[in-house]
């Protein structure tokens, strides 16, 4: 075991050791560190540029493996090239006839896929740019043509998902004491909105008919709460809505007309079967930490602070009250302005003694992704920089 020692116990500590005593709030034998590698390992390998110790990696969790870190991921399941979240579960639909269909641009894959409902038919597209080892979407399924909200009704209307608690066992069971699989299945209806519409028409949309959205977001909102019963049913740990939280599209004002009754409702159902959720949060986070807390949320991934935030950790950790977990403290900024094994040592040395008093609530990760254009030597130097200075 690689985890840095506690001051009072040489003995190696496991990651899920660390990690369930951060998930009770209780001061943990080291700060744990669980970035998140999943574009970082997705480009290296497609690009044939993994070092020779990591051509035998199949995956992202083999790679924390070979470093000597702890897993708290939502993502080591999930196809990168079709999706930005989910594997755990399945879309059932009643009543729509949903196709796929992909062709090639050079490198990059194109993903078209309609849904065809009895008020009409909605197209999305997609495409994974090879270049950068990413996904994004060309082609938002509701466009201002006002059919497209009768046929989302009905596509709503349609939709539930199913749980696959075998899937959840077996990611679980590899991961073992390394730490924690952590399903990220869940998105909140405004974030349902952004990815069926857009940022720019769902606020028109929000604005001219906020009646009518209101009934659309209770359609979802009733899918996903079906889903967190099943997961949390399922003896689910940990369980995240994968929002982008960010006042720039999450500004307070539309985080308590269309997500709160959501936020609340889905953690009054993981407390009541001991399981977590957290909310995938990347961006300015300031104006809507004190909300958040608020609903009973458990913890936010990947909080940014300046300059790709709007404030630093331990004013996050100040600002949230005394239960919400907050993951985060290395930014994609971090890796193009730290240049040397010394200054990498600095940063985190300092970031490490910051955070000591939140350890209670802290995970050293990623905010809120590690640059595919990250050189492997800066993550062996922040493994080793944590090894040096985690411990409490």
């Amino acid at each position: 075991m690689n985890a840095p020692r506690s001051s009072a116990n040489t003995t190696p500590v496991s990651g899920v050791a660390a990690l369930a005593a951060v998930l009770d709030r209780r001061c943990p034998p080291r700060i744990p560190y669980a970035p998140n590698y999943w574009q970082w390992f997705a480009h290296q390998r497609n690009h044939g540029l993994l070092p020779q110790e990591l051509t035998g990696c199949p995956g992202q969790l083999e790679l924390i493996r070979e470093l000597g870190l702890d897993v708290f991921s939502r993502n080591l399941y999930c196809d990168e090239k079709r999706g930005w979240f989910g594997g755990l579960a399945e879309v059932i639909w009643e009543d729509v006839e949903f196709t796929e269909q992909e062709r090639f641009e050079g490198r990059d894959r194109i993903i078209e896929r309609t849904y065809r409902t009895r008020a009409g038919d909605l197209t999305e597209r997609l495409r994974y740019v090879w270049s950068e080892s990413t996904l994004v979407q060309e082609k938002f399924a509701v466009t201002e043509d006002p059919r497209d909200l009768d046929a989302l009704a009905a596509l709503l209307q349609a939709r539930r998902w199913r749980f696959a608690p075998e899937r959840y066992a077996n990611w679980k069971a590899r991961v073992g004491p390394d730490g924690f699989v952590v399903a990220g299945e869940l998105c909140s209806p405004l974030k349902m909105l952004h990815l069926v519409a857009g940022l720019v028409e769902t606020t028109y949309l929000l604005t001219d008919q906020p009646q009518r959205m209101a009934e659309l977001l209770a359609l979802h909102e009733a899918a996903m709460l079906d889903l967190v019963r099943q997961m949390a049913s399922a003896g689910v740990r940990v369980m995240m809505a994968m929002d982008n939280l960010d006042v720039a599209f999450h500004p307070p004002r539309l985080v308590e007309q269309c997500s709160a009754s959501f936020y609340e409702q889905a953690s009054a159902i993981c407390h009541q079967h001991g399981s977590l959720l957290f909310i995938h949060a990347c961006g300015r986070q300031r104006a809507n930490l004190k909300l958040i807390a608020s609903y009973g949320v458990d913890g936010l991934e990947g909080v940014a602070f300046p300059p790709l935030g709007d404030v630093e950790l331990e004013e996050a950790m100040k600002l949230s009250g005394d239960r919400l977990i907050i993951s985060g403290g290395i930014s994609a900024h971090e890796f193009e302005r730290l240049r040397s094994r010394s200054e990498v040592f600095a940063y985190v040395r300092d970031l490490c003694a910051r955070m000591r008093p939140y350890a209670h609530r802290y995970i050293l990760s990623a905010s809120c992704a590690t640059p595919y254009t990250a050189p492997w030597p800066m993550l062996q130097h922040f493994r080793d920089a944590w090894r040096e200075f985690g411990g409490l």
